[in-house]
């Protein structure tokens, strides 16, 4: 099933993997993703090409590849590659979209995560926070990852649509849920039963939602997310349609609330195994106070932001990112075909032992002014993309981030059981697949 082929006369010939008949190397990626990224770059290096998830994808691993993707002079690479994993799910959202109207958009949308929103989001978002973590009950077993993921979408409902989604939460929930699972579902059709199927219903519960929400909205618009694009002007003077809104909300609420799950999620469990950080944490945020946090209170959990990088680094909530060639392009004496698939890893780029030091290690000094590792290159860490399409809501996230970990350091204690070790689901986004248990303890 594996071999070599050569895709073009006068280049290298590209080492090939083309796995079972239909499905490929799908199942293979989904039941060990970290094992299976590392291993295609082990065997076969930077470049190489497998078949999966219905389609033939090139990977590009490492940060020159990420830097040759990224940075993507003349339009090489489009980012609506996306469109054959998500794209019925997320459909035009400011990441699938490409080139003019990439920049149009996003120019527009740039303006809801400049300081003074920010600041007005943190401001909002505090007493949900607060409510939400005082109300967690301590217990040998207080599943992390569904607590947070609750949290995260009550904070993005007030923040970005500007009330609670009360009844409706857990509909919600589950159709986020439904929509980022279905991306990699090998059977890339409605049949019911199916991801795919299960997504597309998710996808009409969030249009529907949304669409009540617009007039509101238009007529009186507030601070939160959706107010603002409601309003939101192009350089014409043109508003957003309600289609391009609601396209833009969904995709934005999806990315704001997962990935800080995830991000949180791999936090707390490395703070777990490593009580001494926790702590060293906790005093900072002591240092503070249970006050709410101003938005340059967030200068001073600097150690945090040493542990938040290298959570990201152990775990990049995206672990792949597509892109599409715009022409036959060449890289390291490789041919990449017009219209072929290509994937860049920053999973990859994180655990490569030529760059960090112990790279299967937790180890937030890492990235410290006196060791940073992380600069030996510019697209070595790279958890939030690069370029054009880099995430925007980084800032954002890392915030709520803060916010969140602050108020739980402040009236708790965590731990696991010595040896216990946190698989990852990669059926959607790398998500702990026992929900990360931990014993958790009130301190106030």
């Amino acid at each position: 099933m594996n071999g070599t082929i050569e895709i073009a006369v006068d280049h290298k010939p590209m080492p090939t993997e083309k796995g079972w008949p239909l499905i490929g190397v799908s199942l293979e990626y989904l039941r060990d993703a970290h094992n299976f990224m590392l291993g295609r770059f082990r065997r076969y290096g930077e470049v190489s090409l497998f078949h999966g998830f219905g389609t033939k994808v090139i990977s590009m691993l490492g940060p020159e590849a990420n830097q040759f993707v990224f940075q993507n002079k003349d339009n090489m690479f489009a980012s609506s590659a996306w469109e054959h994993f998500i794209g019925p799910f997320f459909h035009r959202g400011v990441m699938l979209l490409d080139f003019d109207e990439h920049k149009v958009h996003r120019r527009i949308m740039q303006e809801a995560f400049q300081r003074d929103a920010l600041t007005s989001y943190l401001k909002n978002m505090q007493p949900r926070i607060q409510h939400d973590v005082t109300a967690w009950q301590a217990s040998e077993r207080f599943s992390v990852f569904d607590h947070l993921k609750s949290m995260t979408l009550n904070i993005g409902s007030e923040v970005f649509i500007g009330h609670e989604a009360g009844a409706k939460t857990d509909e919600l929930n589950k159709a986020f849920l439904a929509t980022v699972r279905a991306g990699t579902d090998m059977i890339r059709l409605p049949i019911p039963g199916t991801r795919w199927h299960q997504g597309l219903k998710g996808r009409k519960v969030l249009e529907a939602f949304f669409t009540a929400e617009l007039p509101v909205k238009r007529s009186n618009p507030g601070e939160d997310l959706l107010s603002r694009l409601c309003v939101a002007r192009t350089e014409d003077g043109e508003l957003f349609s309600d289609e391009d809104v609601i396209n833009h909300i969904i995709f934005v609420l999806m990315a704001a609330h997962d990935t800080s799950t995830i991000t949180l999620s791999n936090m707390i469990y490395q703070l777990a195994r490593h009580p001494e950080w926790q702590q060293r944490l906790r005093e900072i945020s002591q240092s503070i106070g249970a006050r709410p946090l101003e938005y340059a209170d967030l200068d001073a959990l600097g150690d945090m932001d040493l542990v938040m990088k290298e959570a990201l680094r152990l775990c990049a909530p995206v672990p792949m990112m597509p892109r599409r060639a715009t022409r036959d392009i060449e890289y390291k004496g490789y041919l990449i075909p017009e219209g072929h698939m290509v994937a860049i890893s920053p999973w990859v780029s994180h655990y490569m032992e030529e760059y960090w030091s112990e790279p299967m290690c937790f180890d937030p000094e890492r990235f410290s002014p006196d060791r940073a590792e992380d600069k030996q290159h510019p697209f070595l860490w790279v958890p939030f993309g690069g370029g054009a399409h880099k995430c925007i809501g980084l800032h954002f996230g890392q915030m709520e981030v803060k916010a969140i970990l602050h108020q739980v350091l402040l009236r708790y204690r965590w731990s696991v059981p010595e040896g216990y070790v946190m698989e990852q689901d990669f059926t959607s986004l790398p998500i702990p697949k026992d929900r990360l248990p931990v014993k958790l303890e009130r301190l106030v």
